[in-house]
Parts: structure tokens; sequence; C-alpha cells
């Protein structure tokens, strides 16, 4: 019984440390309409040259905007690296990336499963 509340004290702290401020996965599918694809160009450049100068949240602000999915990779490898994987699978999914999300999942079901069956 010690070893089940104690996986559930982990898993508890595991999950708080990756909260995510606005909620589990809050997303929006679609890139804003109206841009014309000089203008996505644009900013996507501009989100490039700020995601490379460490500016990682305004760069995905903008890669959501402009529906821009190699930047939304970027963004879901650099969480991944900072072991951020709820943030990095918002990336993912955002970026349609199923590759990249798909392990992400796996792990997610492998604690729940873990709770379960304790």
């Amino acid at each position: 019984m010690n070893d089940r509340k104690s996986l559930e004290k982990k898993f508890t702290d595991a999950v708080q440390e990756q909260k995510i401020p606005d909620g589990f996965i809050k997303v929006t599918d679609n890139p804003v309409e109206g841009l014309s694809s000089e203008q996505k160009v644009i900013l996507n450049r501009k989100a490039n040259i700020m995601f490379n100068n460490g500016n990682i949240e305004d760069a995905r602000r903008i890669y959501i905007t402009t529906g821009y999915s190699d930047g939304l990779t970027r963004v879901g490898d650099y969480y991944m690296n900072k072991n951020e994987s709820l943030k990095a699978l918002k990336a993912y999914y955002l970026a349609h990336n199923k590759r990249d999300a798909e392990p992400i999942y796996e792990n997610l079901a492998k604690v729940i499963s873990t709770i379960i069956n304790d």
C-alpha cells in the first residue's frame, strides 16, 4: 500500500511540474485566416529569429497563428529536450506531428495504466 501512495505522490508531483498554466491542452487547430502567403513567410522568418534567440514562447505563438508545422515541431523538440512533455505534446499536436506525439501518448498511457492496476 505504501508503494501505491508513493507512486501516486510521484505521479502527482510530476504532473504539477509539467502543468500547463491554461489547462491540459488548449488548442486551436486552424491558423488565422486572412493572412497572405507573403505575410506568413514574413511572420515565420521573424519567429525563426525569435526561436534562435531563445524567445520560444513568442515564436510558438506566431507559429500557431501561421500554422507553420515545422516551427511547431521545433518548439516541441525544444520542450522535449527540457523534459516538458505536455508542452511538447501540445506543439506536436498542433503541427499534426503524430510520429513525435505518439511516444508521449504511450508514456501517458503507461502511467495511467500503472495507477489503475496498482
